[in-house]
């Protein structure tokens, strides 16, 4: 039989059998002809990223949807060219796990809005930025109100309340670090109310999460303002003398001065930009908490003072004051709603997550937080006992008992450096703000806001702060309150977010700790506003509203 030719093939020439006799090829009729191939392919349209969302938290730090540039091939025309459709970068974040291309198509819902906000526009930090600020927001005039809270439960309970809360709040932390970055779809959840959003839905995230993120900003807003206002005044006065005759501010318009220093700074427009800022926030923290306590150690104790625990006459009156304590204790440990906007500012790929410098970072910065917390509030605590004011804390107690027996230099420096770090600790705690104010903006009118706006916004929130300083009588009468609106923020939330998205095995080590952690920390919440309403409402008639000291 003979062979089977192809008509479109080129003809064969007749081989001999071995009788050598010539052997006929025979042509197929029935054949398909062969589609001839060309010599190149057109590429296919590559799948890209518009330039604002090169940096969107939904990606890692370089545009992942973009192609590499396409080299041409050296291989001749007539030739089937090596790669004729250009290879899709992987993104780095990824893992190796499906096909890039699908991975890829999961990444493309993006928000343009993120290229346009304050808090993701940027993101080049480092492990050093993110040291600076969780140090200036985790240490500052809060830790000054710590030994008021010793008052009422003494030596051993508030250094165990103490103990414990650092420890818990240290955890959570550690999981908020880890949850900002999902390594199965790729997505950075840059915001705190995104990732409660992704958890418990939209509607349940705003009712859970918007009230006590927006509160715990604002109302920190409020008491730097309060801070560096009556803070200000005594530093003119120090500096100025005791015989100087220069008719000083009063105590609102010293209110006024702060907050208009603080939109001025407050124009730096993201949170990489005020960096320098926060690391000068960290410092003059540092150095005003340990110049106070030690010379307040240094010097001899105040004769008379007692340690035992004030106590109110009724049951209800010492739960609630006891309540109070811890929601004090609880307020000094703010900026967990600071913590994936901190990290959304860094670069993250598969092989250099963002997690590894932001947890590098905090380690570092919760050292220092550490080194200056426990002997403040210890130290203040050994130096004044029962008669630490209420008002003000250690920095009233320090100017009330230290000025005769302290040089003004001291006074005045130590008066200096809690300005600047309030001024410095206002930019990082209004952040969030000017980030849902711009945000409001660019959803309606899909375009970035205008310098001139972004200067209203500011300036609206900072007088708007101002007039809520003015209003609310002193810092020690509202700390257990917003602790306890802010604590399931800071010690609740993060655990079932951990659950709901780690998914530990169940009855274990870890689902036991998170599901305990969580719901006492919904039960303490709950205590601590109670607690701090029922002090409101009992001293009512001591505090005067609307006229600041």
């Amino acid at each position: 039989m003979g062979e089977v030719v192809d008509a479109n093939s080129t003809p064969v020439t007749p081989r001999l059998n071995a009788n050598s006799t010539p052997v006929t090829p025979r042509l197929n009729t029935n054949s398909t002809p062969v589609t001839p191939r060309p010599a190149s392919v057109s590429p296919t349209p590559p799948i890209s990223a518009p330039p604002s969302q090169f940096h969107s938290p939904s990606l890692s730090r370089s545009p992942l949807l973009t192609p590499d540039h396409i080299v041409p091939s050296k291989t001749p025309r007539n030739s089937t060219p090596r790669n004729a459709t250009p290879r899709l970068r992987t993104p780095r974040f990824m893992t190796p796990l499906g096909s890039p291309l699908r991975r890829a198509l999961q990444l493309t819902k993006l928000d343009p809005q993120d290229a346009w906000l304050p808090i993701t526009e940027s993101r080049n930090g480092n492990a050093w930025y993110a040291a600076f600020h969780c140090l200036c927001s985790g240490i500052g005039f809060q830790a000054l109100v710590l030994p008021v809270s010793f008052t009422v439960l003494g030596w051993a309970w508030g250094i165990i309340a103490l103990t414990v809360a650092f420890a818990w709040q240290l955890y959570t932390f550690y999981l908020l670090v880890q949850l900002h970055e999902n390594t199965e779809t790729g997505i950075r959840y840059s915001r705190y109310l995104q990732i409660m959003s992704a958890n418990f839905g939209e509607k349940k995230a705003k009712w859970l999460g918007l009230f006590p993120i927006l509160y715990l900003s604002i109302g920190t807003c409020v008491a730097l303002n309060i801070i560096g206002g009556s803070t200000s005044k005594l530093f003119f006065q120090t500096v100025c003398g005791q015989s100087c005759t220069v008719k000083t501010l009063t105590p609102v318009e010293w209110y006024l001065v702060f907050a208009s220093a603080a939109v001025l700074l407050s124009q730096l427009p993201n949170l990489n930009s005020i960096a320098g800022v926060s690391l000068i926030g960290s410092v003059t923290a540092v150095v005003y908490c340990t110049i106070m306590w030690m010379v307040s150690v240094n010097k001899d104790r105040l004769p008379g003072i007692t340690y035992k625990p004030v106590r109110g006459p009724k049951e209800v009156d010492r739960l609630f004051e006891v309540l109070n304590s811890l929601g004090i204790i609880a307020f000094a440990f703010r900026g967990h709603n600071l913590v994936l906007e901190i990290q959304a500012t860094m670069p993250s790929s598969e092989k250099h997550p963002s997690r590894v410098p932001m947890w590098k970072g905090a380690k570092a910065a919760y050292a220092v937080i550490a080194a200056c917390l426990f002997p403040l509030a210890i130290g203040g605590f050994w130096a004044y006992g029962q008669r630490i004011p209420k008002n003000g804390g250690l920095q009233s107690a320090f100017y009330a008992y230290r000025r005769s027996d302290t040089s003004e230099f001291i006074m005045g420096l130590v008066s200096l450096l809690i300005i600047i770090n309030a001024l410095s600790s206002f930019q990082i705690y209004a952040m969030p703000m000017f980030d849902e104010l711009e945000s409001i903006f660019t959803k309606r009118m899909k375009k970035p806001c205008q310098w001139w706006l972004r200067i209203i916004l500011r300036a609206f929130f900072g007088y708007g702060v101002f007039f809520l300083a003015v209003a609310i009588p002193s810092i020690g009468s509202v700390g257990g309150l917003v602790g306890g609106i802010s604590l399931p923020v800071t010690l609740a939330y993060p655990c079932f977010m951990w659950l709901r998205m780690k998914k530990p095995k169940k009855y274990g080590k870890m689902w036991y700790l998170n599901w305990s952690l969580g719901i006492t920390g919904l039960i303490l919440s709950v205590s601590f506003m109670a607690a701090g309403v029922y002090v409101i409402k009992e001293n009512d008639s001591k505090f005067e509203w609307f006229k600041p000291k």
